[in-house]
């Protein structure tokens, strides 16, 4: 008996001794550093601290993913007005304007209440995946009505009672996220979602296939999603973590990714009021984007392994560093080594380049010079394995017109905001060429 009391005594001990939170987790803790239990601890804390060092990390390497016109990035950036489909029928705009008064929830901008009421929906609709045609059989109208109004006065619901038919939570969850003043995505990330889309493999001549390439996609939502509003974020990955458990169900509520998909992309992704016409094609894209989200919606709420590093090393590591676009940078040695490495799922365009710092954490310049050429060799001769065409032999022009680029490593700045208007290959591969708010290690 007195075995078994001493027995449980150590296990309580052992316990008190291990102490995790969210943050950190200080068993056996190092003498100099906690250990970061959060991977994105240094993400997060560089957006809120550093806001413009994050949105041009985050901008820098999404450009990279996808070509953005200017018109397109400023859109993105915030700088001009969202230009999207809008309906060209004056029925349709009519009807828009006599949706219900605006109540605490439903018709009303999107808040940290709103989802907090909304959540109930979705917390109840989880216990109920089974049912056959969730999301796609209405629910029952005198009872929708009558969730909405609790819903919209705040108050208490116990969804449990049997009063309600998982139908009409599903309902009212499509009606919410409809009569939001601004889709989920936003209407400022509409075209990022249809050239995400449009990213594709490249052959062995460095031709586009018809190939998908998800890796990319998934790295590209990584980091369009960062830029959401925190409560669009929010409730996007409630959502898309419910209608993710609900595919995985369907083989009891049949409602596979791209069923749901087409019941949800007119309320998440499309522009306000606009019909199906006025999409001029793009619907299909738009679906199998929202289904894309769904079926990897486990791996996009998570920062890009270049992003973390980046983030961590601002903190920890050389005060000197600096993102290039399309290359991330990692710790290496405690001498200070520090390799630049390639993202995850590169372009064909783009290749590592390795370098190494002084101890101070800065670059000499006999060595930067070093690896500045060399950078632009690999772009080189990577532009001259490009099948031939009028942007190749563009591109081709801009090199041979450019004199060979000296810089001091103490005059560089790792964004230059005003060089990204022009999102075109050739735009990039000219800012390369003259190192303008780029840097090669």
């Amino acid at each position: 008996m007195a075995t078994k009391n001493n027995s449980q005594n150590n296990l309580r001990l052992d316990r008190r001794e291990t102490k995790c939170s969210a943050f950190l987790c200080r068993e056996k803790p190092d003498a100099n550093q906690p250990v970061i239990f959060n991977p994105d601890f240094f993400v997060e804390r560089l957006k809120h601290e550093h806001p413009q060092t994050f949105l041009d990390l985050v901008l820098s390497n999404i450009t990279r993913l996808i070509d953005l016109p200017g018109e397109e990035f400023a859109q993105l950036t915030g700088e001009s007005e969202p230009k999207v489909p809008s309906s060209s029928g004056f029925l349709r705009s009519f009807y828009f304007r006599k949706r219900k008064e605006k109540g605490l929830i439903f018709g009303a901008p999107l808040t940290e209440e709103g989802i907090a009421q909304i959540y109930q929906l979705i917390e109840y609709l989880s216990k109920n995946l089974h049912v056959e045609g969730l999301f796609r059989v209405p629910g029952h109208s005198l009872r929708q009505a009558a969730l909405r109004e609790m819903l919209n006065t705040a108050a208490e619901i116990d969804l449990e009672t049997g009063d309600f038919h998982p139908n009409d939570a599903a309902t009212l969850l499509k009606v919410y996220l409809g009569e939001l003043p601004e889709p989920l995505l936003t209407h400022r990330h509409y075209h990022a979602h249809l050239k995400i889309g449009e990213l594709t493999h490249f052959d062995e001549k460095g031709n586009k296939t018809n190939v998908p390439d998800k890796e990319r996609q998934v790295e590209a939502f990584q980091l369009l999603f960062m830029l959401l509003p925190p409560t669009n974020r929010s409730l996007l990955k409630l959502l898309l973590d419910l209608l993710y458990h609900t595919a995985r169900s369907q083989h009891m509520n049949k409602m596979s990714a791209i069923n749901l998909a087409t019941m949800f992309a007119p309320h998440i992704i499309w522009p306000k009021n606009v019909t199906a016409s006025d999409l001029q094609g793009n619907i299909e894209k738009l679906n199998n984007g929202v289904a894309f989200l769904i079926r990897h919606s486990q791996k996009l709420f998570k920062a890009p392994v270049y992003i973390k590093e980046y983030a961590r090393l601002f903190y920890t590591g050389s005060k000197t560093l600096q993102s290039n676009d399309d290359l991330t940078v990692s710790s290496g040695s405690k001498t200070g080594s520090i390799a630049a490495i390639i993202a995850p799922s590169p372009s064909p365009s783009m290749r590592s380049i390795a370098g190494e710092t002084s101890s101070t954490g800065t670059i000499k310049p006999s060595e930067n010079q070093s690896y500045t050429e060399s950078c632009l060799r690999e772009l080189y001769m990577q532009v001259n394995s490009m099948p031939e065409s009028a942007k190749k032999k563009k591109l081709i022009r801009q090199f041979e017109k450019q004199p060979d680029p000296t810089f001091s490593a103490e005059t560089r700045t790792p964004f230059i905001k005003r060089h990204w208007r022009s999102r075109s290959a050739g735009g990039v591969i000219k800012r390369k060429a003259l190192g303008r708010g780029i840097n090669c290690y």
